[in-house]
């Protein structure tokens, strides 16, 4: 084991606790930029650009198809280190309209034999004002970001539909997309938004006010029929595209579980995978979707482009494996693509229903 392997890191990030360890990774995310042979050297290790991998979506062009999922980088804070873990496009938040401190810690914990994560941090961040401030910085910073918006959790549910409002308003002209979280398990009543009122009238209300694509994120806890119908409801009230799905409060994947938040990680990859089967199997032609939930390797990464995801996106299992997981989905997607007889990714997203 190399002394400046991921290994290594790894087996000393581990000996602080959860939160501690977020907290430290992101304050190297966020000095790595300033030193640009740094920089450089992890984007030339890490950051695969190819041909077969690039695709042009909402009028942004992707480099590759792996993206941060949110809730690393919940104020923008870190963006610009992003892409020297390998990644083609970063989602920033959940951001808030006002700041909040989240749940009571700990909130946080490490599945560690099942290579997983349990959460239950509660959206804490810095609110709106303090990302835009950070999102001004990237006026001429030409990388694809996303930003996940949530309501605050003492707003009340009847008033969920303000706090939107005020976010589509104070991102209009910023990110490459928006993406409307009332899936998180962690704000009380919040997944309770997850119906077809709720959902018509927020888009109705987000696409009078931006032009940047807005997208629907849902949770892994339903029947695919109820996850197909919110996602037809979305799709004809102006959506751009489906994020399938958050984190589970299936507690029965493992006995190590704690009594509260959203499970990530190895344990939730059959559980998103065989939702999003169902979504992309309908929507593959429809709008764009991506899959993010357990996506451990190149093969499951593969296995959820043909099922319809244009995109996907890595998180929990990033803090087992390393950037190396980044650049081997990629280089593994690119070997699958061509042995498949696809010019591009493109061609591959959704081929198992055609």
């Amino acid at each position: 084991m190399s002394f400046f392997s991921y290994d290594t890191l790894k087996s000393l990030m581990f000996r602080l606790d959860p939160e501690t360890a977020h907290t430290v990774a992101g304050l190297g995310l966020r000095a790595l930029p300033c030193c640009p042979p740094a920089w450089w050297a992890m984007v030339d290790r890490y950051f695969v650009d190819h041909p077969v991998l690039r695709q042009n979506l909402w009028g942004r062009s992707f480099r590759n198809p792996v993206g941060l999922a949110a809730g690393f980088d919940k104020n923008g804070d870190y963006v610009r280190g992003t892409p020297a873990l390998g990644f083609g496009y970063t989602e920033i938040g959940t951001v808030t309209p006002r700041p909040q401190p989240g749940n009571p810690k700990p909130r946080l914990f490490r599945l560690v034999e099942e290579r997983s994560i349990q959460n239950a941090m509660g959206f804490n961040n810095k609110g709106a004002y303090h990302m835009i401030r950070r999102l001004k910085r990237l006026r001429f910073f030409d990388y694809p970001v996303g930003i996940n918006i949530g309501k605050n959790k003492t707003t009340p549910e009847k008033e969920a539909l303000k706090d939107y409002e005020s976010l589509f308003k104070a991102f209009r002209d910023y990110g490459s997309y928006h993406v409307i979280n009332i899936s998180s398990p962690n704000t009380p009543g919040l997944r309770d938004l997850q119906n077809e009122a709720f959902i018509r009238e927020v888009f109705r209300i987000g696409t009078a006010i931006t032009d940047r694509p807005i997208l629907l994120k849902i949770a892994p806890d339903m029947s695919a029929e109820q996850a197909l119908e919110l996602c037809r409801v979305a799709v004809e009230a102006g959506a751009g595209g489906i994020i399938a799905t958050n984190t589970t409060v299936d507690y029965s994947l493992t006995p190590h579980a704690k009594s509260f938040g959203g499970i990530s990680g190895a344990l939730l990859t059959e559980k998103s995978r065989e939702l999003f089967a169902a979504i992309g199997r309908e929507f593959h032609d429809k709008t764009t979707l991506i899959s993010v939930g357990g996506i451990d390797g190149p093969e499951e990464a593969y296995r959820r482009i043909r099922m319809g995801a244009s995109l996907v996106q890595v998180y929990s299992l990033l803090i087992y494996e390393g950037p190396d997981l980044i650049r081997r989905i990629n280089e593994g997607l690119v070997q699958r693509i061509k042995a498949d007889g696809f010019a591009n990714i493109a061609e591959a997203v959704g081929a198992d229903w055609r």
